[in-house]
């Protein structure tokens, strides 16, 4: 390690050759200080970010966390990770060491996030509250998995939110029909909302889809990618998870909604888009038919909801519901929707009843 004062300039730089945590020899230069002492602390961490020790600074942390994940992770989910990170997470934490974080910092935070509230008053939801907390959760688990940290502070702190609303939002028969009456008038409109309506499908899964995806032979549409919008640019990606590559039927009246739209549609070509729309264009139409029919507001996702709704209603299992939406677990489809399941305690103890009077 070398720090030295340029006589010219009245500035210092330091040079340091280490070794870092895979043992590569790397040698470093840094110009510019404005002080002797701001280049001692530039040595101290990037010394303690190359040979990975936990007396780095939270901030110097997260820089590895992220190289590591931005091979393991689709862009649009790191792009996310960064958001709650940067936004939410480093300016509280950044300027701590990583082994000095304790379970009292975590809350102290997690009382900042609860306190929060935005011009009109409101908190950060109860999901929000849980999705960043649980970002936190998840760079402390990779510390302890991957550098050796004693524990997870956030485990001792616990949690904050909660993992599903308390309401869900979804439209019943009657209002889908009203809504999808409204939005007539416009054939993509009255096609995107037929299409999510009775298949459950994500936004993204939707206006990824080409024409080659939908089989009118054999009544099927086949769900094999998502469109992601990225730095302002749209990318075609792999779906969500493994169970989202699937095939879901389509009953007669989407079916005949799709050859209606697709008859009318310029030019030929399978791998054409279907949808050549962005996702601002779904909310605005959203908003159209909801005015025009008095229905009640709910968001693009809560779609999704309502077929999911549809298929309870029909008395369809959770196992095909799970297939059917693409849940990678059944146990996913259970705590999701398991409270518009009816009630049969009272059907159990009246066929018991009767079993026993036999």
């Amino acid at each position: 390690m070398s720090v030295t004062k340029d006589g010219k300039t009245e500035r210092w730089m330091s040079q340091i050759r280490v070794k870092d945590w895979t043992g590569r020899v790397i040698h470093k230069k840094k110009r510019g200080f404005a002080t002797k002492k701001a280049a001692l602390q530039w040595e101290r961490d990037y010394l303690n970010q190359a040979t990975a020790s936990l007396g780095m600074s939270f901030r110097d942390f997260i820089a590895l966390y992220f190289k590591d994940m931005e091979t393991r992770l689709k862009p649009t989910t790191l792009a996310n990770k960064h958001f709650i990170i940067d936004q939410k997470i480093e300016p509280y934490f950044g300027h701590m060491a990583l082994s000095a974080i304790q379970a009292t910092d975590v809350r102290r935070w997690q009382n900042s996030l609860t306190a929060w509230r935005d011009e009109a008053g409101q908190p950060y939801s109860p999901t929000y509250l849980k999705y960043i907390n649980n970002q936190l959760t998840a760079i402390f688990n990779y510390a302890v998995k991957y550098y050796g940290l004693k524990e997870n502070p956030c485990h001792k702190a616990g949690t904050i939110g909660k993992k599903r609303a308390e309401e869900m939002l979804f439209w019943t028969r009657d209002e889908f029909a009203a809504f999808i009456a409204a939005v007539q008038d416009k054939p993509q409109t009255e096609a995107i909302f037929t299409t999510l309506y009775y298949t459950g499908m994500r936004k993204g899964e939707l206006l990824a889809l080409t024409v080659a995806d939908v089989d009118f032979e054999r009544g099927e549409i086949s769900i094999n990618k998502s469109l992601q919008r990225l730095h302002r640019q749209d990318f075609i990606l792999p779906p969500k998870t493994p169970k989202s590559n699937r095939v879901v039927t389509m009953p007669a009246v989407l079916a005949r909604c799709l050859k209606r739209y697709i008859a009318q549609l310029p030019g030929e070509g399978g791998e054409r888009r279907l949808f050549g729309c962005a996702k601002t264009h779904l909310v605005n139409e959203m908003e159209r038919g909801c005015r025009k029919s008095g229905v009640k507001r709910i968001r693009i996702h809560d779609i999704r909801h309502s077929h999911a709704s549809l298929l309870v209603e029909l008395g369809f299992s959770p196992l095909l519901i799970a297939e059917r939406l693409g849940h990678e677990k059944v146990q996913t489809t259970m705590e999701t929707y398991s409270h518009l399941y009816p009630n049969k305690q009272l059907e159990v103890v009246a066929k018991l009843d009767a079993l026993l009077e036999e």
